[in-house]
């Protein structure tokens, strides 16, 4: 078990667009591991690479169904509307109302390169939209209905 020190907000690599994922390795596995035992430790239910430290297009999530790893991923559909309170490992103290998609299909590569695409609902979906919104430097607060 490998814990990374979670970036908090205010930290610049948070705003940063990350980059695409070209090696799949024994590097990319250990990050993905380590983002996973982080993201747990934290009692989390989503890390991108950027919360530690890392400008890689990765996240992993686990809403309680199991861990789910996504690398490079795109968000390719969306559908309906759900609104609910979301808070962010790299935010202290704040958790506010954020409208999301009620459904949401991703895009992605596995630590090995193959794709595959994923469809979620609810806190799935939401998850998905979160940690997507990391990899390119938006965190949830920038979503908060002023």
């Amino acid at each position: 078990m490998a814990l990374r020190r979670v970036t908090k907000m205010g930290e610049p690599v948070l705003r940063k667009k990350c980059k695409p994922v070209t090696k799949f390795d024994e590097k990319l596995g250990q990050l993905l591991d380590d983002m996973a035992d982080t993201m747990y430790e934290a009692d989390g239910v989503g890390l991108a690479a950027p919360q530690v430290g890392m400008l890689k297009r990765a996240v992993v999530i686990d809403i309680g169904e199991g861990l789910i790893e996504l690398i490079n991923p795109e968000i390719i559909e969306t559908a309906g509307e759900q609104t609910d309170i979301e808070g962010c490992l790299s935010v202290d103290n704040i958790n506010e109302p954020v409208t999301r998609p009620y459904f949401v299909k991703v895009k992605a590569q596995d630590r090995y390169g193959k794709e595959f695409e994923l469809a979620g609902e609810e806190l799935l979906a939401r998850a998905f939209c979160h940690e997507l919104d990391h990899l390119d430097g938006i965190l949830f607060v920038d979503r908060i209905e002023k």
